[in-house]
């Protein structure tokens, strides 16, 4: 499977919401992935794992952790995810918990888009 690459300037201007989107995807392989390596279970049962980890509430807290490590290339994507107006919310969860969430997908799906798949991964791992 070949990935194309974005240059910083094209993912700048691809729409923060965007970028989310496919940082949510991101990281949803990755950790399903993570738990098919770790875990001998029934799909069911993983995708409860999975769940815990990818959803809102999760990738808030996320977001308190991964914030000071960020650079400023990945605080301005943040920001302006954060900030980009929406008409979703996620179910039971605050829309600062929404919001924090689409911010931690959009640096990650800008990482994915630009090829930068080493701190990818240890934005992942944090």
């Amino acid at each position: 499977m070949t990935t194309r690459i974005m240059t910083e300037q094209q993912a700048q201007n691809v729409n923060a919401l965007v970028l989310a989107y496919v940082g949510d995807a991101v990281q949803s392989l990755y950790v399903r992935s993570k738990l098919a390596f770790e875990h001998d279970c029934k799909a069911h049962d993983m995708h409860k794992m999975a769940s815990d980890e990818v959803n809102a509430h999760a990738q808030a807290l996320q977001a308190k952790e991964i914030f000071p490590l960020l650079t400023q290339e990945e605080k301005d994507v943040y920001m302006r995810a954060r900030n980009a107006k929406t008409r979703h919310r996620a179910k039971n969860r605050t829309l600062s918990d929404y919001k924090k969430a689409t911010a931690v997908e959009a640096v990650l799906g800008y990482l994915y888009l630009t090829g930068k798949t080493d701190r990818l991964k240890t934005l992942l791992e944090v």
